[in-house]
């Protein structure tokens, strides 16, 4: 499901996957154009102001993962991927340089395709864990299930400082 916010960004909500616990609560965030091509400290500037920490600049991996424990904003500076959010039976999607997404934990996340001059810049929220990794195994449910629930909601949307996930 799809909705737009005021500031033109997407929302998704995704179900939970078979493998994948996704959020119950929080949508995805889908900011189009919201960074500079190219400028990963102008990225990580941006995200630094509203409240969230970077953490790091790579690329996404291409294996289904998630965080139970975290939410992660990711800021494609350079090239362009698809990713399927939610798992196996979630929803692929294309960014390219500029576009943010906001990612609340338990969201699936994998790289699908992406050419080779991809830069993620990525980012957490000021004082959350450090963020697990966990690949939908079974025996992660129930304790993944948990944490998704336990963790704080971010204090501020990491493009736009406003709060989130505002509509």
């Amino acid at each position: 499901m799809h909705e737009h916010r005021h500031d033109g960004a997407e929302l998704l909500f995704l179900r939970e996957d078979p493998a994948i616990p996704n959020n119950p609560r929080l949508p995805v965030v889908l900011h189009r154009g919201a960074v500079a091509a190219g400028d990963a400290a102008a990225a990580e500037a941006l995200f630094r102001r509203h409240g969230w920490r970077p953490a790091w600049r790579d690329g996404i991996f291409d294996f289904h993962h998630y965080h139970s424990n975290a939410h992660e904003a990711l800021a494609i500076v350079a090239g362009h991927v698809r990713v399927q959010l939610g798992g196996e039976s979630g929803v692929a999607i294309d960014l390219a340089a500029g576009d943010v997404v906001v990612l609340p934990a338990g969201t699936g996340h994998r790289n699908l395709a992406s050419d080779p001059a991809l830069l993620v810049v990525g980012a957490y929220p000021q004082g959350a864990e450090p963020p697990d990794q966990l690949h939908g195994a079974p025996q992660e449910a129930a304790r993944a299930r948990h944490a998704i629930a336990a963790t704080p909601d971010p204090a501020s949307d990491p493009v736009t400082g406003a709060a989130y996930p505002a509509r």
